[in-house]
């Protein structure tokens, strides 16, 4: 069974550009003899699918990425207006899936530890912090110790605060939502905060969410992390923990993150997915979504439009 073909389009990106892309000689040449794109709108969005040749699906997503770039140099869109993907079969026919997402700038719009550490006026040094060690230049157990300290003798009552401000990503709800419609799982992974993420777990219904948990001690964050430090490696983990735990084959599992933290788990997925990512990430992806909506990765696998 051939692999197939997705491009989802920009929130109002104009039809005739999109239909443009499609049409091309480039795109068409990706495609089983014969075939022709279906296309629905989701939302405020388009998304196409049509049977692939047969190839290998990396070599396919180059292509398609080629394809799109090849526009983008003519002046026709730019690159992030187009989010392109090759879903292998034994993916889209599986019948059930799991999705494992990161949360801080992935699930979420913020980055939790920056938020928490503006109430110890903290916020830029901590942010240059994340920032370095979400492109990979810095160990992320160490960084994330290091940040964590400088949390020390906050009351614990920030943590509420913070999670009063916390905003999901746009197409968030929608995601979950339309993969629990469709029988799927759902699972959070997280560098961040377990008293943070519970909330937000428990408001999404989702089936799984770990994060680090922040010591306290008589009311006050006493700057430690308790028990193991959620990394790379631990994502890695969970999704194949998972995965056995739902009797769920690693060829029927999607990963989506933004940072290096989410690399081995991104790469592990049968489908990784590099949300607004950064470079580290991006360019390791199966698929690469750079607008801002997370629903996308339903459009991209799920067969649930209208």
């Amino acid at each position: 069974m051939a692999s197939t073909l997705v491009f989802v389009s920009r929130p109002s990106l104009p039809a005739s550009i999109f239909e443009s892309l499609l049409d091309s000689s480039a795109v068409q040449q990706l495609l089983v003899a014969g075939a022709q794109f279906t296309i629905q709108r989701s939302s405020d969005r388009l998304v196409a699918k049509a049977p692939a040749r047969d190839a290998d699906t990396q070599i396919l997503s180059q292509e398609a990425r080629e394809a799109v770039a090849a526009m983008a140099a003519a002046g026709t869109l730019n690159e992030s207006d187009i989010c392109a993907a090759v879903i292998d079969a034994s993916l889209a026919q599986a019948p059930q899936l799991l999705l494992v997402m990161d949360v801080d700038s992935t699930l979420i719009k913020q980055e939790v530890i920056e938020l928490l550490a503006a109430h110890a006026g903290r916020e830029a040094e901590v942010a240059a912090v994340t920032e370095a060690a979400m492109r990979g230049e810095l160990d992320f157990a160490q960084s994330l110790i290091q940040r964590v300290a400088t949390l020390k003798d906050l009351p614990a009552s920030v943590l509420a605060e913070v999670g009063e401000r916390i905003i999901f990503s746009d197409g968030a709800r929608e995601l979950v939502q339309r993969f629990h419609a469709a029988g799927h799982k759902v699972g959070v992974v997280s560098g961040g905060f377990q008293q943070i993420l519970d909330p937000l777990a428990a408001e999404l219904n989702l089936d799984h969410a770990l994060a680090n948990t922040l010591g306290m001690s008589d009311g006050v964050l006493d700057g430690t992390v308790h028990g193991d430090i959620v990394d790379r490696s631990t994502k890695e983990k969970m999704l194949r923990a998972w995965s056995e735990e739902h009797r769920i084959p690693m060829h029927a599992t999607i990963a989506a993150g933004d940072g290096a933290n989410d690399l081995d788990m991104v790469t592990a997925a049968a489908l990784g997915v590099a949300f607004n990512a950064k470079p580290a990430l991006r360019e390791q992806a199966d698929a690469q979504i750079n607008f801002s909506r997370l629903d996308v990765i339903a459009d991209l696998v799920l067969n649930d439009l209208s």
